[in-house]
């Protein structure tokens, strides 16, 4: 990525041949049947059927007369939603090259830019922000099944590796995306274990 100052540039520089070392590491397994299978599943993490899922949530919710099920799909509509538009925000401003394009002999690259073609669209990790927003949302409700979902976005995030999607530091930088954009829906919509109590 082009920083202008040295000392960012050789962190940025250093992180990018971990990044580099680490995709070629897992990304050799991409082609397996488990990393297909897993990534397959992984899909869940997508935007279609995270907005399916929170929606089903939401609409589950007002159909048994249960508030405290159609305000967490709510939250998670709104988290999933709002991560997906921070992740973009980036995503259309930086062209970073696919491990899976770097592996398949073409050059890495990471800079400013404004490309919208798959390939060039590696930074951050949509499926991780999205997946993390939803736990989260999910969990700050229903704090007892937070295990679930933290584990479940857990995966989402780390299949890309394997899968040559993503490098290490779009799954961290899509993943703390998911945190704040959860953390800022929380603010507007806090979850009702949040809400004081008469």
């Amino acid at each position: 990525m082009n920083v202008k100052k040295p000392a960012a540039r050789n962190k940025v520089a250093k992180i990018e041949s971990v990044d580099r070392k680490v995709a070629r590491a897992a990304g050799a397994k991409r082609d397996t049947p488990i990393v297909k299978a897993i990534g397959t599943v992984s899909d869940l993490a997508d935007q279609p059927p995270l907005i399916a899922i929170s929606a089903l949530t939401m609409a589950a919710g007002v159909m048994l007369g249960r508030g405290h099920m159609a305000r967490t799909g709510v939250r998670m509509l709104a988290s999933h939603l709002l991560a997906t538009r921070m992740k973009s925000f980036v995503k259309h401003r930086i062209d970073r090259t696919r491990p899976s394009v770097m592996l398949g002999g073409d050059d890495y690259h990471a800079r400013i830019g404004t490309s919208h073609a798959k390939g060039e669209n590696s930074f951050p990790s949509g499926h991780t922000a999205g997946a993390v927003a939803v736990a989260r949302a999910v969990a700050r409700d229903f704090p007892k099944s937070a295990r679930i979902g933290y584990t479940a976005a857990a995966a989402a995030a780390a299949v890309q590796l394997p899968r040559a999607a993503h490098f290490a530091s779009d799954v961290l930088v899509g993943a703390l995306i998911g945190v704040a954009a959860e953390a800022l829906v929380a603010l507007v919509i806090p979850a009702e274990n949040s809400r004081a109590t008469p």
